[in-house]
């Protein structure tokens, strides 16, 4: 199918073949029959992209800052490269959707196969899309008016946060799209209405919908006006749906208001707010956010968890409702506000006079209504890979494990999930193997399309199975969220795969039980060589007996890592080893803390730092302890504040202070490590000292290497060469009930002292 994207980097609007997404649980699957340009988000997005990296910059302050940030913690390069790659990763576009229901995953009720609805769903021929935020279209709405229904929610939401009652005097700054469908809204509500642009055509319109104007290209003063339509009281509330970096609309709209007037910003201006502005007239002031309650709530969007009627009214999806409503009950008209119409074939030519003529409003792009390409698995361009066994050094100890040249293997490789840390940096590592990038998977699609024509996989597809039934495919990579990483690793054994997963490698000791079951039966599948002749498993077993499975337990594998470790070897006593995590914050809400989805942070991360404990210490994890915040701190997620305990057989000990309130400037990780009169500080993997140690002081890198490329190519070489596993099944098995037992035991209530 066909979607449309547009890359940041260099501002191009592209129209991309990827593979259709399939049908989930809470989710529609919809084939668009209309979906709304939105002149105003989708414009700055375009005129975003083709700006310079200085405007870039300009525009996003905050993301400045961050990159400040790193820029102080991991130096400039790595920077650079963070920044380069997140700009090139192509945003798909489109968040007002008409289509016909194709399919209705597990769970949907209030919604059938063939029913016409509305979504948020992007420019794509077909979307997969949560039913909270779908809506059925009633009789007598058009495809075409009912791809207006989103846009229209975020206006309603604002008129809903001002409040208006019959008879009110409220003023719209700002007369686009979401302008002109509040002015008609406010007019259906009984209110007089005053708009306010630069626009003649679009002032036209609002004249046209009931309201006086006032026409600022002219000359006319907004604040006058307003003064004058309220009979010098002052407008009971200002809706800003304009779309500037200037002030001037939240002063504007400050300076009309009567006392104790509401103003509410619906679209993007500046913000530098005048306090006597707001002091004297005790004026509220209040920002919408989008669509209306629900809306960035990943338990109601995602999850499908509605609100109580009694007590949220309007969410976002009654919101759409209402809008509908308005729409079909003809006191919302749409046809006016159609600038044109467009096959979907020719978007990019729509986005360019987009940023070329500022006063189209409504572009809707069509789609043809004849049955859609269903099809999962999209060709992309094969890549020149070499197949020869690679020679890449990967820093890591050597075994003593002898690799015939009859036993090399292509490792043939699929990958399951394409999001930011597959495409940031496991994919640029892998790519830079021998191993041939056949498909990747991912549930949506896009990414996995975007991915393959990047890296150079032949295959794109949004079903997984795909690759498991593959028998080409002899070595899976899994980069999905946390809760899928059991699950997956074992379909991949059974399969006869080689398997990476990302950390962690299970959630649960229950999980981790399953996977070591699975892995322990698991042998490599019957191949045909080149000569024709079958290789029988029993065959197989004598060189491998058992698939390689890997986490991606990459710290070990960084230079200084490995240094460290040498260093160590000969050592005569146990050692005490302090690793401190400056981790960061992440929102209370996110997926990652959720214990169902991503396992909370110690699991899904802290499980780094465990592993790398027992790389250096290289002796098995015998005792856990670990201690949070306390509950009295008030603070709503204590457990990504913890420090745990580890005890070792050889009687070593380490610390793991697992902190997410420092603050970003500070580096992330440094490890410090006491023996016998000596010390070594590893300083955010950039920098290695040593202090009393006889013939080693220092060892810097040029840049921050956290072993990445070097655990990807060591990785290739063992499924090529084959051998026992990088890291043994035991030392993965320590790592995972270590990060168990420390979360369980942080939960316990603190003794009493005696």
């Amino acid at each position: 199918m066909k979607q449309i994207l547009q890359n940041l980097k260099s501002g191009a609007t592209e129209l991309l073949n990827v593979p259709a997404p399939l049908t989930r649980p809470g989710h529609l699957l919809i084939a668009t029959r209309r979906s709304l340009i939105s002149a105003g988000t989708e414009r700055m997005l375009v005129e975003f992209g083709q700006a310079n990296l200085l405007a870039k910059a300009k525009a996003q302050p905050d993301k400045v800052r961050q990159v400040l940030d790193k820029l102080r913690t991991d130096g400039l390069l790595p920077t650079l490269e963070a920044v380069f790659a997140r700009l090139d990763q192509p945003l798909p576009l489109g968040y007002c959707n008409a289509g016909v229901v194709l399919a209705v995953g597990e769970g949907i009720t209030g919604f059938a196969v063939g029913d016409h609805v509305i979504s948020n769903g992007p420019h794509a021929e077909v979307v997969c899309v949560p039913q909270n935020l779908c809506a059925r279209i009633p009789e007598g709405v058009s495809d075409d008016e009912a791809a207006f229904t989103v846009l229209a929610a975020v206006a309603l939401q604002g008129i809903r946060l001002a409040e208006p009652t019959l008879g009110e005097n409220v003023a719209v700054i700002g007369l686009g799209l979401v302008g002109l469908m509040t002015v008609q809204m406010l007019v259906a509500n009984g209110c007089r209405v005053l708009g306010v642009d630069f626009d003649p055509g679009k002032l036209a319109l609002a004249r046209q919908f009931g309201a006086q104007t006032v026409d600022l290209g002219a000359g006319g003063d907004p604040v006058q006006a307003g003064l004058a339509f309220s009979h010098s009281n002052g407008m009971d509330a200002v809706l800003i749906t304009a779309s500037t970096k200037s002030n001037d609309p939240v002063h504007q709209a400050a300076q009309m208001s009567r006392k104790r007037g509401r103003i509410v910003l619906v679209g993007v201006t500046g913000l530098e707010l005048s306090r006597a502005d707001f002091y004297e007239k005790e004026l509220t002031f209040q920002v919408s956010c989008s669509y209306g309650p629900g809306r960035y709530d990943p338990a109601y969007e995602q999850q499908g968890r509605d609100y109580p009627y009694g007590f949220v009214r309007w969410t976002e999806q009654r919101n759409f409702q209402a809008v509908l409503n308005l729409m079909a009950d003809k006191r919302l008209d749409i046809e006016p506000l159609i600038s044109t119409r467009v096959p979907q074939a020719e978007a990019p030519t729509a986005y360019q006079r987009l940023t070329e003529d500022h006063s189209l409003l409504g572009v809707l792009l069509t789609y043809p209504e004849q049955s859609v390409d269903l099809s999962r698995t999209v060709g992309c361009q094969p890549s020149a890979i070499s197949r020869q066994p690679s020679a890449i050094s990967h820093q890591h100890p050597p075994s003593n494990i002898h690799h015939p040249a009859a036993c090399i293997l292509d490792p043939v490789i699929g990958m399951i999930g394409a999001g930011n840390f597959a495409s940031l940096v496991l994919l640029p590592a892998l790519k830079k193997t021998p191993a041939l990038l056949k498909t990747i998977a991912s549930a949506g699609g896009t990414s996995a399309a975007l991915a393959a024509r990047k890296f150079g996989f032949q295959e794109a597809t949004t079903d997984y199975r795909a690759l498991l039934d593959d028998p080409d495919i002899n070595t899976l990579f899994i980069a999905t969220r946390h809760n899928l990483h059991a699950r997956l690793v074992i379909e991949a054994l059974q399969a006869g795969k080689h398997v990476f997963v990302e950390k962690p490698l299970a959630l649960t000791r229950a999980e981790l039980q399953d996977i070591a079951s699975a892995y322990q039966n698991a042998r490599i599948p019957e191949t045909e060589p080149q000569d024709g002749h079958p290789t029988t498993n029993s065959q197989l077993s004598t060189l491998n007996p058992q698939l390689s499975l890997m986490v991606g337990y990459n710290r070990r594998f960084s230079p200084l890592a490995v240094k460290m470790r040498a260093l160590l070897q000969a050592r005569s006593q146990p050692v005490s080893v302090i690793y401190t995590v400056n981790a960061g914050e992440i929102p209370p809400g996110h997926w990652v803390h959720d214990p169902h989805a991503g396992g909370g942070r110690i699991i899904g991360e802290g499980c780094h730092f465990v592993d790398f404990l027992r790389y250096l210490v290289a002796s098995p994890i015998v005792g856990v302890e670990a201690q949070m915040m306390g509950a009295a701190s008030g603070i709503v997620v204590r457990e990504d504040k913890m420090t745990i305990q580890l005890a070792f057989e050889d009687g070593s000990m380490g610390t793991v202070h697992y902190l997410a309130n420092g603050s970003k400037s500070y580096p992330k990780e440094r490890v410090e490590v006491f023996y016998q009169g000596r010390v070594l500080v590893l300083n955010n993997f950039k920098t290695l000292r040593g202090y009393g140690w006889p013939g080693f002081r220092r060892m810097g890198l040029f840049r921050q290497d956290k072993g990445h490329q070097a655990e990807i190519a060591a990785f290739i070489e063992r499924v090529m060469a084959g051998g026992p596993p990088l890291i043994p099944w035991t030392e993965l098995a320590e790592v995972s009930l270590a990060t168990f037992t420390a979360v369980e035991r942080a939960a316990q209530p603190a003794t009493d002292l005696v």
